[in-house]
């Protein structure tokens, strides 16, 4: 299956990324309810990611997560829109947008309102770099020049994809140079979604949760985390996720 998508097909994910963007969710299925990374991956248990403080991706909600003063909480969330449309000939039912951003619970401290402010400019920083005959690497080179030089840590083992027909599609993302990313050249129809995860200590080593999904950083460290679903066109990016007053 080719990792560009069709003029129809793009107009599906604009679609569903401006209601994601929006309210987040309506009008369509969520992507994560019971989504398998791998055949031996216990399904996800929820609609969405819910992830406090050093949680960075995954985090499952459930009423022992009580927000507190202070707090930083992370929303992930993936559609699959239009909800009911039928199959033809093989082709997906719906199509994906995936989007994320964290929030401050009451009263945060100064250094974690700036680290909130540079993973969510990183953001847009790497959009920038969305334009037809830039490749991903592109992408990853530009967000990690403007995050490490505040000393912040870059997580290295998860990063954006791409996205559209499934969930998670070829190419990845990665938040940071990698030279694989060069073959990876952006064209007009690609759909990507950037999500940078930066760590407030520097360390970018995290772990995985007994219940086999929920990943924090090794340290303990504050981890910020901000997405959107990303249209590659020959007029420039157009973000399917934006949300309003963005």
């Amino acid at each position: 299956m080719s990792y560009t998508k069709t003029p129809d097909e793009i107009k599906k994910i604009r679609e569903g990324g401006k209601i994601l963007g929006k309210i987040f969710e309506a009008g369509g299925l969520p992507a994560f309810k019971g989504f398998r990374g791998h055949e031996s991956d216990p399904p996800f248990p929820n609609t969405i990611c819910a992830c406090v403080n050093d949680e960075l991706v995954h985090g499952i909600a459930h009423k022992d997560k009580i927000l507190k003063d202070g707090d930083i909480f992370t929303i992930d969330i993936g559609m699959e829109y239009p909800a009911f449309a039928k199959a033809t000939a093989g082709k997906p039912v719906g199509y994906f947008t995936d989007t994320a951003l964290t929030l401050k619970v009451g009263k945060v401290p100064e250094e974690t309102k700036k680290l909130l402010d540079v993973t969510r400019k990183s953001l847009e920083i790497g959009i920038k770099q969305c334009v037809v005959g830039n490749t991903v690497a592109d992408i990853g080179r530009a967000i990690q020049d403007y995050v490490e030089p505040f000393g912040y840590g870059i997580v290295r083992d998860l990063v954006g994809h791409g996205v559209g027909h499934a969930v998670h599609e070829d190419p990845r993302v990665p938040n940071y140079y990698d030279k694989a990313g060069e073959k990876w050249i952006l064209k007009e129809g690609v759909v990507i979604a950037i999500e940078p995860m930066v760590n407030m200590s520097g360390n970018y080593k995290v772990k995985v949760a007994d219940d086999g999904w929920s990943i924090s950083t090794t340290d303990g460290g504050l981890c910020a985390h901000f997405e959107h679903t990303i249209i590659i066109t020959n007029k420039g990016p157009i973000v399917a996720t934006r949300r309003p007053g963005e």
